[in-house]
């Protein structure tokens, strides 16, 4: 097939993102669920930005439609025959109407070594646990969360006196070249007819 086109999902400061572009990733489209530098990140890029603002769902109250929302996201990426989704820093969880849309084509990060460690607060659990390790896991994205075929991990040594800032920090160091990579690998494999998957543990643990 052609060159995939990949959609990158932000919600923040978009420094994922960032890494991306400076990897010469093909970047077709850049989306958010509000307003945040990631999008301002795309547009100097000259990348196509996309604002589906959760506050026309309901916002991040309980009354948030995740299902429309995640329908509506679906479909503005279908239209603009998007192959390949990376969630990067991403902050709403889609049900499963996303993930029938690009069944195996979603890909995340994941501040811990997955299977350790889910949710929000992966960096404070692992220091409050007493783990002498953390690191990043890039994985395939399924409804599950934090779960899904691990793509590629690096590990992170905890060090003394380290606190969630500190070791957050020293992960997101290592996220902005491991995911980029990752992503990059996986784009040349779906232009060879390889489904995500396919690199499930091909790519050394460091």
């Amino acid at each position: 097939m052609a060159r995939p086109h990949l959609c990158v999902l932000v919600s923040g400061s978009g420094t994922i993102l960032e890494a991306m572009i400076v990897a010469q990733l093909e970047v077709t489209l850049v989306a958010a669920d509000r307003v945040c530098t990631g999008l301002e990140v795309a547009q100097r890029a000259g990348i196509e930005a996309l604002l589906l603002d959760r506050a026309d769902y309901g916002g991040f109250s309980e009354a948030f439609d995740r299902d429309t929302y995640s329908a509506a996201l679906a479909g503005a990426l279908l239209v603009r025959d998007i192959d390949l989704v990376a969630m990067a820093g991403f902050g709403t969880i889609f049900t499963d109407s996303f993930h029938a849309a690009f069944p195996g084509r979603i890909l995340n990060t994941h501040p811990s070594l997955l299977p350790a460690f889910k949710g929000w607060h992966a960096v404070a659990q692992a220091l409050a646990a007493g783990a002498t390790e953390s690191g990043c896991t890039v994985h395939v994205a399924t409804e599950a969360l934090d779960d899904g075929p691990i793509l590629a991990q690096r590990r992170v040594e905890v060090l003394e006196g380290d606190d969630e800032h500190t070791l957050h920090e020293r992960i997101k160091g290592v996220e902005r070249v491991l995911y980029p990579m990752v992503v990059g690998r996986v784009m040349d494999g779906l232009a060879n007819g390889l489904e995500p998957v396919s690199l499930a543990g091909s790519l050394e643990e460091g």
